[in-house]
């Protein structure tokens, strides 16, 4: 019975690990995404701030350029800038849940399989297809 009820523990551990480390992997490219999207701004920013105010400046809309004022265009890149801080700033926040969900997953697996050598072995012993 105890073995049983051990087995169970172990594949619920399992699945709970493999969909925290899911959604890890998922809050990462994220970040990645929104890291690149605000370094992408604020480069952009720093060009149009060394361009005079009366150079015509252009919005790329899919393969489309459109006539804005720098202004609109800054207002714009600073808004995103923002935004893409705000989201990183969630992100992280979340990452560094889903890690310390990980770990406590990791942790109770180690102290389940240290409790039940059999079922160790019987881990051990299955074969990957």
């Amino acid at each position: 019975m105890a073995d049983e009820s051990n087995r169970t523990a172990f594949l619920e551990l399992q699945g709970r690990m493999i969909e925290i480390s899911a959604k890890l992997k998922q809050v990462q490219n994220q970040l990645r995404g929104k890291e690149g999207e605000k370094k992408r701004a604020f480069l952009t920013l720093e060009e149009l701030r060394q361009v005079s105010d009366d150079t015509n400046t252009y919005k790329s809309i899919g393969r489309t350029f459109v006539l804005e004022p720098k202004s609109f265009l800054m207002n714009e890149l600073q808004a995103k800038l923002q935004d893409s801080e705000t989201a990183i700033a969630s992100l992280t926040t979340s990452r560094d849940y889903l890690e310390k969900q990980r770990v406590e997953v990791e942790t109770n697996l180690r102290e389940l399989l240290s409790q039940d050598p059999g079922l160790a072995r019987q881990i051990m012993s299955m074969t990957v297809m």
